[in-house]
């Protein structure tokens, strides 16, 4: 990034320190809320319900979350967001020192939880990826979505994971408390930020203005094609970090700090990935970066699906950290160079319906696969199973975007 933006840009200091602390509670609960589950069951039909309750919101809202992007005040929107998630957390902390006890009926109150929360994600993450081209200049786009996601990565996946798993080893409620205050001050962060006038589009009606951001992606190609792929990426994706906690702790054999630790190697790769993606992709191109992300993705899972060992498990996170980052700064960039202003909203929403809608089946998927498959094989084979399928899906993948994807660089 150009060396004086976050020194001289104050909207962009405060997006950018705002991301960072959201990002820092989101890697917290990223272990907090998967291990409370398995604390409550062993079962991983029930615990993926849980993760698929946190991203059926994706699939449900994400259409209509771009309507309301373009309709109002974005900030407000990001504010409104990070009040509620706060307010959750702190329903899920009032939850575990009520004490509950194990079984179906007590993941329920935690599904709903999820699902709440990814509620509030859906609109706050839309929104705020609509924000970024108002603050920062477009030839900065690649470098400023690299740094925004760099910091990220430090705090969510870096930082956040291995405190949850201290956190937790100190007792289970004290995360929950923690990301209660950190989603509080980030609505405060973003209350700070002055955006510049713009002309919100008044539509009378709502089918109408979803309809306009819809018929814009299917219209370009790239754009719809691009996020039908990232569905299937997220949903393999999904379902192996659905996977990911059992595996953990029944292949692995880890504790919860240890598992907060494991984690960070995906933010070593993340980190990387983002500073390394906007010099690459200027110098091979979108297409060949896209190609190579898939590639990496296809190697990632393969490492898990066919091997065992804590050093792969270590590696593959962090390689398919860089490969989504690098994806990430590239189409990410390439539709906010591309959608109109009055259509940003709208169009990233039917990007993301396509592009995470997938996700919530990912994971329920991935708890059927391995509930499906250990009678037969066992339980072992069984947690490697989503990764195995998630290989081949990838594999295809690259076959797929080497075959149809012209995207003009």
């Amino acid at each position: 990034m150009r060396a004086g933006l976050l020194r001289t840009n104050r909207d962009f200091r405060l997006m950018f320190g705002a991301a960072s602390l959201s990002n820092l509670g989101d890697g917290i609960a990223m272990v907090a809320i998967p291990w409370l589950a398995t604390l409550l069951t062993d079962s991983p039909l029930l615990i993926s319900a849980v993760a698929m309750a946190q991203r059926l919101p994706w699939f449900l809202f994400a259409l209509p979350a771009g309507v309301w992007t373009d309709r109002a005040d974005r900030r407000v929107l990001m504010i409104r967001a990070d009040i509620a998630r706060a307010g959750l957390m702190l329903c899920t902390l009032g939850m575990v020192l009520g004490g509950t006890s194990g079984g179906p009926a007590a993941v329920l109150p935690l599904a709903l939880i999820a699902f709440l929360l990814g509620t509030a994600e859906v609109i706050r993450d839309n929104a705020a990826q609509t924000v970024l081209p108002s603050i920062v200049p477009k030839d900065d786009l690649e470098d400023a979505n690299g740094q925004m996601w760099s910091a990220e990565q430090v705090t969510g996946q870096f930082i956040g994971p291995p405190l949850a798993g201290l956190l937790i080893a100190a007792g289970i409620a004290l995360p929950f408390g923690l990301d209660a205050g950190i989603y509080a001050l980030t609505a405060a962060m973003i209350w700070l930020i002055a955006l510049p006038p713009r002309r919100v589009v008044a539509h009378a009606r709502f089918w109408p203005a979803l309809r306009e951001g819809l018929g814009w992606m299917m219209r370009h190609a790239t754009i719809l094609r691009l996020a039908v792929m990232l569905g299937a990426i997220n949903a393999v994706f999904t379902g192996g970090m659905t996977i990911l906690v059992l595996y953990a702790q029944e292949v692995l054999e880890l504790s919860a700090s240890s598992y907060g630790l494991l984690l960070t190697f995906g933010a070593v790769g993340g980190v990387l990935g983002g500073l390394v993606a906007p010099a690459l992709s200027r110098r091979i191109g979108m297409r060949r970066s896209l190609l190579a992300a898939l590639a990496v993705f296809t190697l990632s899972n393969a490492l898990i699906g066919f091997f065992s060992g804590l050093p792969l498990v270590a590696l593959s996170l962090a390689l398919e950290a860089a490969a989504g980052m690098l994806w990430n700064v590239v189409t990410v960039s390439y539709r906010q160079r591309l959608i109109p202003d009055d259509l940003l909203g709208r169009v990233n929403s039917a990007y993301r319906f396509f592009g995470w809608g997938a996700m919530p089946f990912g994971a329920l998927g991935a708890g059927a696969l391995v509930t499906v498959v250990e009678p037969s094989l066992g339980r072992d084979a069984a947690l490697h199973a989503p990764y195995v399928l998630a290989t081949a899906v990838c594999a295809a993948l690259v076959v797929y975007a080497a075959l149809r994807l012209r995207p003009v660089d």
